[in-house]
This record gives C-alpha cells, structure tokens and sequence, in this order.
C-alpha cells in the first residue's frame, strides 16, 4: 500500500527520505476502497499491479545540523508488484515482503532496506565545516518492521507505527541508526489525502563520531573547538503531507501533486556538537513539492 510510510526527518538526509517516501501518496485512499462505495476494480488502478514515478523539488539543511538551505531534485518510483510493495528511502528503497489482504483490519509490514547516505559529501555552504574535510558515502543495509491499524477513525484512515535498524556496510561512518516512527494517515475527500508523522532518529557511538565529532587536526583546520560525540537520540520531528490528485479522482490514478512540510529538533551529542551549535542550528526544516504520475 503506498501509504506504508516510513517517516524520519531528524536530519537534512532523513528529511529527503521522508520526502520521498510520502511524495504523490495521493493515490493511498483508492487502495482502502470499501467495493460497495467506490468505483469497479476495473477503474481502479489499484486493484492490481501499479507504479507511480514522479519528481519533485526540496528545500532542505545543506547537511544535518547546518543553518544554511540548499534546493534539490527529488526522483520517486514507488508502487506494488503481484503483492510486494515498494517505496524510496531517500538515496534508496524499502520493500515490503507481506502482502495486504483486502479489507483487512490489520497489516503487517516487514522487509529490507537499502539507504545511500549523502551527509557532508558534498553542496556544504559553511566554508568552516567545509574544511573538516569531504565524509565519504555511507551504505545502510538493514531492515523495517511495523503494524497498520486500518479504520481507526472511519472507514479510510490508517495509523502505522514503523521501524528501522540499518548499518553502514561502506565503511564510512560504520555505525548503526534506528528511526521509529508513527503516522496517521486520513483522505480529505476522493482527492485529497493528509498525513501526520512523528519520528525519531537514534545513532550509536559510530555514527556519533564520525558525523559530530572534531578531533585536534579538525580543529586546527576549522578553528572549531575538539568535541568527542557519544551516541544517543539523535532528533526528534513532526511532518505533515498533503496529496492532491489532480482529476479529483485518485483511484483512476493519472497526475498527482504532493505537499511536504517536516520539522525536526536534533538532541545530545547532535545538538552540542559545534557544526550544530556554532556553525549551524538544531532547528531543521524541510519542503517538497512533488508531481507524479500513476498506471
């Protein structure tokens, strides 16, 4: 189901995730269609295998922790094949290996993830933390667990409480992250969804150090004062999603426009870190708007 989402806007590189992951969910009320109210299977698009693709534009934190803004792209695919659900994790993708049952009350979520991790790489605006030097490309392999509660409210909403528990296999930060998260997820109308999310971000002492911390030729370099990062909870956030399908009917799939806002606090080791609280803020926003297509 496309609205299996997965939510994590700790940091500028989670916001893309969380970005991409609900980008033109528009489409999610087709699929919890009551049959004796909504439209025959045959115009549905859900019904069966489907695909959107789509792009859309970001505005986000030049890295996590960074005051400064930069605007990016932002390709999606995300659908379903004979069962299995697919979604993008920002650089990356979620698969879901259990297939819904229509109608069902409760659907369980459970697969590999797969996330490619861009932070300090590259587009730093801050010429002091540019001087610590380039981060390499973490590789996260892992996996995502969680439950939906379908009809929580009426007959349409969803509340999805979801997991995540990667590790870099890259051999750059070589660390591990965990990202729960919780969504409640309600349409408008036929053509209007939203969704609201609350999510969390949890680093260990890898992650911590190669991402916070400064040690003495970093410091020479940049002028910023030595820090030693310990892991711990890295962010809190809240988002919120708006998906307009653009015929006023989203089970016919075609266009669709999505709206992302999501703020995000980062906390310990993350927020006192000095690219955090001299060169930057522990304040991050994030913005998407995004079309799609559906077949």
């Amino acid at each position: 189901m496309v609205h299996k989402i997965s939510t994590k806007s700790g940091t500028a590189a989670r916001c893309i995730s969380f970005g991409a992951a609900l980008l033109f969910s528009s489409t999610a009320y087709a699929q919890n269609e009551d049959p004796q109210q909504g439209p025959p299977a045959a115009e549905n698009v859900f019904a069966g295998d489907y695909v959107t693709i789509g792009a859309g534009v970001r505005v986000g934190p030049s890295y996590a922790g960074s005051d400064d803004y930069n605007i990016s792209p932002l390709p999606v695919i995300i659908g379903s094949i004979s069962g299995i659900d697919f979604q993008p994790r920002g650089p990356g993708f979620a698969v879901d290996l259990i297939p819904d049952k229509r109608n069902a009350k409760i659907d369980y979520i459970l697969g590999p993830v797969a996330v490619a991790r861009f932070d300090r790489k590259s587009s730093i605006k801050d010429d002091v933390v540019k001087s610590l030097g380039k981060l390499d490309i973490a590789v996260e392999l892992g996996g995502n667990a969680g439950i939906q509660v379908n009809r929580v409210l009426h007959d349409y909403d969803s509340l999805t409480a979801q997991f995540d528990m990667r590790w870099d296999v890259a051999g750059a930060h070589n660390g591990m992250v965990m990202n729960p998260s919780l969504t409640y997820f309600t349409p408008i109308n036929r053509a209007v969804v939203v969704s609201f999310s609350l999510n969390a971000d949890y680093m260990d002492d890898d992650f911590a150090d190669y991402y916070y911390s400064i040690d003495p030729a970093g410091s020479a370099a940049s002028g910023l004062p030595v820090f030693a990062a310990d892991g711990g909870w890295k962010s809190v956030g809240a988002s919120v999603f708006a998906g307009i399908d653009l015929d006023g009917n989203a089970a016919n799939g075609g266009f669709s426009l999505s709206l992302i806002g999501s703020y995000s606090k980062l906390l310990e080791d993350a927020k006192r870190s000095p690219v955090t609280s001299i060169r930057g803020s522990s304040n991050q926003f994030t913005g998407v708007i995004g079309l799609g297509y559906t077949f």
